[in-house]
């Protein structure tokens, strides 16, 4: 644990980072500040460093002074979430309605720090890439940074990155093969009826009822289509339709999510859905347009990179809090995509406090140490370099 030792001793700096990140926070592709002083430390430190990738991304390279071909890759996202923050800290957010309430500022600020470690130790074989990712919350900085040549410019082998995640026992490290988070698509549905008196449905077509009845269908695709062992969510999360209680409308907007463990999985759901939709629409003689649009696929980790992060927590944390078999979330990431172009893992980091995405969530910056010397030992333990 000699490496976590130095980053507790030596955590000053990434707090500092964070905190700067927290009061300064930046939605999806507009996080034009932090990259910038990220671009900034990076260079300073000596790093080879290439800014814009993929509208506000930033691609760090170290090169190891020993020989070797293997390339890594550590990835943070950088971007806030579009909401209020309900907490009393001195460094919360300056911006009314931004808020890093996902943990991204503490994120950036650990491969911040990982990356200054590993520059004053370059007694190293291989390469090192450091990606700072905008727009993860909306699922869209990934492929925008693989659009924009991010392999090209950072080849690498394999790719690995963290989450906070405070339903963990704290300071603890979880990891699991396959599937550790579910995929997720978008789900829109218009049902077009014909508007009536509401004391004469028979002259309409009503597409409230016809909406109750596909809210309650639209739970037997997971029920009667998906495999019983295999997990699946479908929600709709908002209803809109009607302007008075006497009035059957000629229109019901439904909105929700579709989420799955499998590419198979994702396939089959949003298949049965589209044709309860269809099916549906026939029944009632209304129109139903059903619009699916693709989020990300299931966050699937790969052995032989879950077996490094193991070895690696072992080093980090010790036995006693790795959770090498840790429970998969329904919650998706669009570290993802990198997982489909390269083999790799993500894993978490336990930590207490309010869950993601509340509104008086904080990051605990005792995770910033742990999750730093899991990307140093990371590298150590996968190419071969020499103890620090």
């Amino acid at each position: 644990m000699a490496v976590l030792d130095d980053f507790r001793q030596d955590a000053a700096s990434m707090i500092e980072w964070r905190r700067d990140f927290h009061r300064h926070p930046e939605i999806a592709f507009e996080e034009h500040r932090t990259s910038a002083r990220i671009a900034e430390l990076l260079s300073g430190w000596g790093l080879s460093v290439r800014s814009g990738v993929g509208g506000t991304g930033v691609v760090a390279t170290l090169e190891g002074s020993q020989s070797g071909a293997r390339a890594i890759g550590f990835r943070a996202e950088m971007d806030a979430l579009p909401m209020a923050e309900k907490t009393n800290l001195p460094h919360r957010s300056l911006r009314d309605g931004i808020f890093h309430g996902c943990g991204h500022d503490g994120h950036a600020a650990t491969l911040l720090g990982a990356a200054s470690y590993l520059a004053r130790r370059r007694d190293l074989a291989g390469t090192v890439h450091f990606i700072f990712q905008p727009a993860e919350e909306t699922l869209k900085g990934s492929l925008a940074m693989l659009g924009d040549g991010l392999l090209s410019a950072a080849p690498m082998d394999e790719v690995y990155a963290l989450h906070n995640m405070p339903q963990r026992r704290p300071g603890s490290v979880g990891v699991r093969s396959g599937s550790i988070l579910s995929g997720a698509d978008g789900l829109r549905i218009v049902v077009r009826g014909v508007g009536a008196h509401g004391a004469q449905p028979h002259n309409g077509i009503d597409p409230i009822m016809i909406a109750a009845e596909m809210i309650g269908l639209l739970q037997t695709t997971i029920s009667r289509s998906l495999d019983p062992l295999e997990a699946g969510v479908v929600t709709i999360g908002t209803i809109q339709g009607g302007t008075a209680a006497n009035i059957i409308p000629d229109e019901v907007v439904l909105t929700g999510t579709i989420r799955s463990m499998s590419t198979t999985g994702r396939a089959l759901l949003k298949r049965r859905v589209s044709e309860l939709c269809t099916g549906l629409a026939a029944a009632f003689g209304a129109s139903i347009a059903c619009e699916i649009s693709d989020g990300c696929p299931p966050t699937v980790n790969h052995p032989d990179q879950v077996a490094v992060v193991e070895a690696a927590a072992r080093r980090v944390v010790g036995d006693g809090l790795l959770d090498r078999n840790c429970a998969p979330l329904m919650s998706s990431e669009d570290f993802s995509f990198l997982l489909e172009q390269r083999p790799g893992a993500f894993f978490f980091v336990g930590q207490d406090g309010q869950g993601c995405h509340h509104p008086s969530y904080d990051f605990d910056e005792d995770v910033m140490a742990i999750g730093a010397a899991m990307f140093v030992e990371i590298a150590r333990e996968r190419g071969g370099w020499r103890p620090f």
